[in-house]
């Protein structure tokens, strides 16, 4: 088994954060988690995974909660491009719904 762990930078204050373990070339896990910097710590706000044995995403809140959801049947290699494509295309919006919640 083989770990390897990415950041990707978004812009300076937003990055995506990987995980993957493969076995031989088939990854086998993985996480990808998009997190902003807030007052000096980074704060995950959407994070996709395979810690309950299936890919799901979790939409986190300031406070710690997670709002799962299902990513569908795919493989690990799709998961994980699909993971990075949202979180790509759609840090803004998320970082914007998180900052909302922190605000009110």
């Amino acid at each position: 088994m083989k770990e390897k762990i990415f950041i990707r930078w978004l812009v300076p204050e937003d990055r995506s954060r990987q995980v993957i373990v493969l076995e031989g070339r088939e990854i086998t896990r993985f996480v990808v988690q998009y997190e902003t910097l807030v007052m000096e710590d980074w704060l995950p706000v959407v994070r996709y995974d395979t810690a309950h044995g299936f890919a799901h995403k979790d939409i986190l809140s300031p406070s710690g909660e997670a709002e799962k959801e299902t990513v569908g049947s795919y493989t690990c290699n799709e998961a994980l491009s699909n993971a990075e494509t949202d979180i790509k295309l759609n840090w803004q919006r998320y970082k914007a719904e998180c900052l909302k919640k922190m605000k009110g």
